[in-house]
């Protein structure tokens, strides 16, 4: 007891709560800035839209306290939605199939079947990456793949750094990196990058990495194999990569990130298993040509690219499949205050593709297992966050116990048995360590309850773009 007492103590970096500073400039409507209706043609009304949501969700929160049967109603749900947790968590995921061999095993004899693997084009749009992009471009020239049977294309998005020099000049020494330049009066971000790109490529899957990505070299042996995997007569449309942080070790809000992926890497692969809903990440993530042509590309309206690809996909009947081993390493942000405009962005684009495609939501185009999926941790997600505040305030004025308590309860022993899972599966890591991290973890993720809250209330009156504050990566 004494050395776990000793290890706990050394294993919490807990954290200095810097405040993050409040730019009061960010509520003027600056132009370019607002979403007006030409921009926006197609998604306005999203602002009356979250008014509505937020406004429902705490007055359904008043009623449950004033009727009798509140408590009772909530105790219901949360037994239903508890069945479906306990389906999750026993759930055993899939083997993943058999890796193609290696190129370097066979190599010079290769046999003549490689000609008909699948040809992948490699994306990247990279923004002010001058310390990482060069070694990006290294790592993924030399993957243990036929190079006939791959291309790398770089999109540089207006970088004002030595990016663009970086760039031609490893495009000048290899044939196989393809470089596109977007000057300043480009628009759509990250999709629209990807947008002016992917049309141009031969890929039959199209692979889109982040700048600081490092990749395994066998990471597209492992991927390709698994879009030939069906699941309930649907084909696989994409393939999420586990994400993990590389600098993990660095303080206490990185080794939360670590414990972030890992929690979502086991809801993602279990909800896969059950018939529910996989969803991409951004960074790793492999999508079928002719499902991204389906779809219109990436969406250039939305703040976060790939949350919209994955409700598309799943409307157009496409799976979304998750490779666990190799994972792709990426920098977790390391201060309160990058973590905190970080997460805003994803939690408004999250909730964003709720408003925007709650109509053929509504109509079950997913299917009665992925929209129950889907509704279950929505409520998890984002309902229960925007609701705990008025909950425990009503709960304290009426002098009773919160509504909410028993889905709350749930999802707490949910979170701890992911975390703690994934955590002992990948590190193999001793079990009181796995104990400590999960514990640290679960501190963490109290952040996303600020976070959805003020998101939430700031959409409902301003329909402004975040501002987004990119990671700042190590030489």
């Amino acid at each position: 007891m004494a050395d776990f007492a000793e290890s706990a103590a050394s294993e919490f970096d807990l954290p200095e709560f810097d405040l993050p500073e409040f730019d009061l400039s960010e509520f003027d409507f600056d132009a370019d800035l607002v979403f007006d209706t030409e921009f926006f043609k197609g998604y306005d009304g999203r602002r009356l839209k979250a008014a509505i949501a937020l406004l429902t969700l705490w007055l359904l929160t008043l009623v449950l306290h004033l009727v009798s049967w509140g408590h009772e109603f909530v105790l219901i749900v949360a037994s239903i939605m508890s069945i479906h947790a306990l389906r999750v968590i026993l759930a055993k995921p899939p083997a993943p199939p058999t890796p193609l061999p290696s190129t370097i095993a066979i190599a010079p004899a290769q046999p003549p079947e490689i000609a008909t693997w699948p040809y992948v084009s490699l994306l990247v749009a990279a923004k002010n990456e001058a310390q990482v992009i060069a070694q990006l471009v290294e790592n993924l020239l030399h993957l243990d793949y036929p190079q006939d049977r791959y291309d790398l294309w770089i999109i540089d998005d207006y970088s004002t750094d030595a990016t663009p020099q970086i760039l031609d000049a490893l495009a000048a020494s290899n044939s196989r990196v393809n470089v596109i330049h977007r000057g300043p009066d480009a628009t759509g971000g990250k999709s629209g990058a990807l947008n002016l790109v992917w049309p141009q490529t031969e890929g039959d899957l199209l692979a889109v990495f982040d700048a600081d990505a490092q990749v395994a070299k066998d990471l597209l042996r492992h991927v390709v194999p698994m879009f030939d995997a069906a699941q309930g007569g649907q084909q696989t449309g994409a393939v999420q990569v586990r994400k993990a942080i590389a600098n993990a070790s660095q303080n206490f809000w990185t080794r939360g990130q670590k414990a972030e992926m890992a929690l979502d890497c086991y809801m993602q692969q279990r909800r896969i298993a059950v018939g529910g809903i996989g969803e991409l990440r951004g960074n790793g993530q492999f999508v079928r040509r002719s499902a991204i042509a389906q779809c219109g590309g990436w969406n250039e309206e939305t703040i976060t690219d790939d949350l919209d690809l994955t409700i598309q996909l799943q409307l157009n009947q496409w799976n979304i499949g998750l490779l666990f081993m190799p994972a792709v390493v990426e920098e977790g942000v390391t201060s309160a205050l990058a973590l905190w405009h970080q997460r805003n962005r994803w939690a408004e684009g999250g909730f964003q593709r709720y408003l925007d495609y709650w109509r053929p939501l509504a109509k079950n185009r997913l299917g009665w297992l992925k929209s129950l999926d889907m509704l279950g941790f929505w409520i998890i997600q984002y309902m229960m966050p925007l609701v705990v505040l008025p909950d425990l305030a009503l709960a304290l004025i009426r002098r009773q116990m919160p509504v909410y308590g028993p889905i709350t309860m749930m999802a707490v022993i949910m979170s701890g048995v992911g975390m703690f899972t994934t955590l002992r599966q990948a590190e193999r890591t001793s079990l009181g360590s796995a104990v400590i991290q999960t514990i640290r973890g679960s501190f963490y993720m109290l952040h996303w309850l600020v976070v959805i809250g003020t998101m939430s209330m700031r959409i409902s009156v301003r329909p402004k773009r975040l501002k987004w504050v990119k990671t700042v990566h190590g030489s």
